[in-house]
């Protein structure tokens, strides 16, 4: 995690009506006005400091009509705090190995995020097959977590499977294979052990 980042995250906790804000907000959602006479403090001062944790992307807020409900972000709180640990030992060799494996798991994330967002329409069916073998591994990947463990797939099976995604079923059906992630025997189609499929992580 970034210096900056930390340091918004305390910046935003550096308040004890935002502490008791979120204390409140852990047992589920609320809204402004509900806060506000729990705290007895005015609305305006819960839409202030709601401002403050919301920047630091701590709380989320959705509006109904004219009622704003505020839920926390676990996420980015649990995660706040590890990015703290980790950045104050980074030189300790754990964690800077931490650290690494962190910010390389998050760029991950938003890598096949991005894939799937410019291939994927928004019903879920594949525009085309990327080129790039990387890309194209993540498209294949996302595509088969839709599929049941252990489930045995006829080859009729698998191409209404594929069809659903893409229509030409018969170049996803050799790619899974071709990349592991399924073997067939006896036009009988499974998944492979995840330990199998290739990696498109490794790829540079």
């Amino acid at each position: 995690m970034q210096l900056e980042k930390v340091v918004q995250y305390h910046k935003a906790l550096a308040d004890p009506t935002r502490i008791k804000l979120l204390i409140l907000l852990a047992d589920g959602e609320m809204n402004g006005q509900a806060l506000a006479e729990k705290l007895s403090v005015t609305p305006a001062t819960i839409t202030h400091h709601a401002a403050k944790l919301r920047e630091a992307s701590l709380i989320n807020e959705r509006r109904d009509k004219n009622t704003i409900y505020f839920t926390l972000n676990d996420y980015f709180i649990k995660n706040s705090a590890k990015g703290t640990e980790a950045l104050i030992y980074r030189h300790t060799a754990g964690g800077m190995e931490q650290m690494d494996e962190a910010q390389k798991k998050e760029e991950q994330l938003k890598l096949k995020a991005s894939v799937i967002r410019s291939f994927f329409t928004a019903e879920g069916k594949l525009k085309n097959m990327p080129s790039q073998l990387k890309k194209k591994l993540i498209v294949l990947e996302h595509l088969v977590s839709q599929l049941e463990k252990g489930r045995k797939y006829s080859e009729k099976e698998i191409n209404t499977f594929i069809k659903g995604y893409f229509d030409d079923f018969a170049t996803i059906r050799r790619e899974f294979i071709m990349h592991q992630f399924m073997y067939r025997e006896n036009e009988v189609y499974e998944l492979n052990p995840q330990e199998l499929w290739a990696r498109w992580e490794s790829l540079s």
